[in-house]
């Protein structure tokens, strides 16, 4: 019995111990996912780059991927506008594994592409020393949440109703009831909601 006990208290001690997986999303009031829908001023470029500047890692799909490759345009040709130019210096600097079973060639220097299902390699990552893993992308927060794999939410929810388009949670196998850990308030109206799982 006594060993039992402290195995149970290993395992929760290493628990602490790991990485967190932060995922991370835009969404609008109506619950989709729309990077054009959002607003994109200067205190949320702000407020993503001090995240990424604190993290370890980002993981993408291919299709979120491509469209963050935006931001290599703007290291050769900076747009003058601060927060814009500082988040594409944050980005680039970041690693980023990419989960694809198309893409063969990343294209950026900071990025490669993931060998191992999502599974095994966020669980790999999971064991190493750094700063939290971050989670960008729709179907990878999707899947990890269905392998009880997040840690933590960061919901930027912005006043915007699109009536249309991929919701965040969509093909959830199993009711996960998250603990709200704080709030940000922006001055746009947009709000960041931090949560927790609750898990047994």
């Amino acid at each position: 019995m006594k060993n039992f006990i402290n195995l149970i208290i290993k395992q929760i001690a290493k628990r602490k111990n790991m990485r967190k997986v932060v995922a991370v999303m835009n969404i609008t009031i109506d619950g989709f996912c729309d990077h054009t829908a959002g607003i994109a001023d200067e205190e949320l470029h702000k407020h993503y780059s001090e995240l990424l500047d604190k993290s370890g890692v980002i993981l993408y799909g291919k299709t979120t991927y491509q469209l963050m490759q935006f931001w290599q345009t703007l290291l050769k040709n900076p747009t003058g506008e601060k927060s814009m130019d500082e988040f594409a210096v944050v980005i680039d600097k970041i690693p980023k594994i990419v989960f694809s079973h198309t893409l063969k060639n990343p294209e950026w220097d900071s990025a490669k592409l993931s060998n191992k299902p999502i599974e095994e390699k966020v669980s790999e990552l999971r064991q190493q020393s750094g700063e939290d893993i971050l989670v960008g992308s729709r179907s990878l927060i999707i899947q990890l949440m269905n392998l009880n794999l997040i840690d933590e939410l960061q919901l930027c929810v912005h006043p915007v109703v699109i009536g249309k388009g991929l919701p965040l949670f969509d093909k959830i196998m199993d009711r996960t009831v998250f603990k709200l850990l704080k709030t940000k308030i922006f001055d746009s109206g947009a709000i960041v909601l931090y949560y927790e799982p609750i898990r047994p």
